[in-house]
């Protein structure tokens, strides 16, 4: 508590003239909570940083990439609807961002900027974080969107013995497997429908609920309803994190079996852009008042 106190004490930022700036850009971005993240990571650690938000049109995403290149901004964040479009603007680009297919994160290089994917980064964080491994587990991911993509390229690399994509409609599941299994060059990915977890036959695998289903304010709602599923399962981590427990974990607690939410996962993946931006290391205490911060911030108490 006394570190914690020490550290809280020393933040101050100061703008001049050799503040570098970082940012984000989307559509819509007035909602986001990550200057809360990054000014105050700068803050604690006394960087001359300050974080900002840049609303970007569809089409305008070439133009606010090579803009931010000439005004010497040292790394961007990328939000929906740009996180597949800004991968045509990159000078270079990360291995597993590529083959994933989406971008989050811009850090600043020679002659242009390097797209990285820290979602799965910060997933992979909070996953360590509450003790789950994915190594030689079976993983069931509900959903099919960008979220889930991503998370299954983290459980291939992860080496997951077993990665299930379950979603309503089929053929967008399936198009992740593909794209999984062709990364993986073995075939552990396999699609399903929503409509199988009342007749899903494994045991002790971890959940991973990826759709917006459950989001406030529509808190009573879970996209999987059958009580078996959640008996059979190891533990769960729903990425969505307003409301703080969604109907999925109190389902899987129902059931006795540990469920996380998507706030850490927000925290984390902000953390590692952070690094990238400034090559540094955030230590966990700084990572821990940070959460606090994000938790005032949204109004969530425990």
């Amino acid at each position: 508590m006394g570190s914690e106190m020490c550290i809280r004490d020393s933040v101050k930022m100061d703008i001049n003239g050799t503040t570098r700036v970082c940012g984000l850009i989307g559509n819509p971005v007035a909602h986001s909570i990550s200057p809360v993240i990054h000014n105050r990571l700068a803050g604690l650690r006394g960087d001359n940083l300050v974080y900002a938000t840049f609303k970007v049109e569809a089409g305008n995403v070439a133009a606010a990439v090579k803009g931010a290149y000439a005004l010497d901004i040292l790394g961007l964040n990328v939000t929906v609807p740009h996180k597949q479009a800004v991968i045509d603007e990159l000078v270079d680009i990360d291995e597993l961002a590529a083959a994933i297919g989406a971008v989050n994160t811009l850090v600043r290089t020679e002659g242009g900027f390097k797209g990285y994917n820290t979602d799965i980064l910060g997933l992979d964080r909070e996953l360590s974080d509450v003790g789950i491994s994915l190594e030689d587990k079976c993983v069931v991911i509900i959903g099919a969107g960008g979220a889930a993509r991503a998370i299954a390229f983290l459980c291939a690399g992860k080496k997951a013995s077993e990665i299930y994509i379950m979603n309503r409609t089929l053929e967008k599941a399936q198009n992740i497997a593909d794209a999984v299994n062709e990364y993986a060059k073995k075939d552990i990915a396999k699609a399903a429908g929503i409509s199988e977890c009342g007749n899903f036959d494994k045991k002790d695998y971890i959940v991973i609920q990826t759709t917006s289903v459950g989001l406030h304010p529509h808190d009573d709602e879970t996209a999987v309803t059958v009580d078996e599923f959640y008996e059979n399962a190891a533990a769960g981590v729903d990425i969505i994190y307003n409301p703080y427990e969604t109907m999925f974990m109190k389902l899987m607690k129902k059931h006795g079996k540990p469920a996380y939410n998507g706030l850490k996962m927000l925290l984390y993946q902000g953390v590692a852009a952070y690094e990238l931006w400034n090559d540094c290391k955030i230590s966990s205490d700084m990572a821990d008042i940070i959460y606090e911060d994000m938790k005032k911030e949204l109004g969530i108490s425990e």
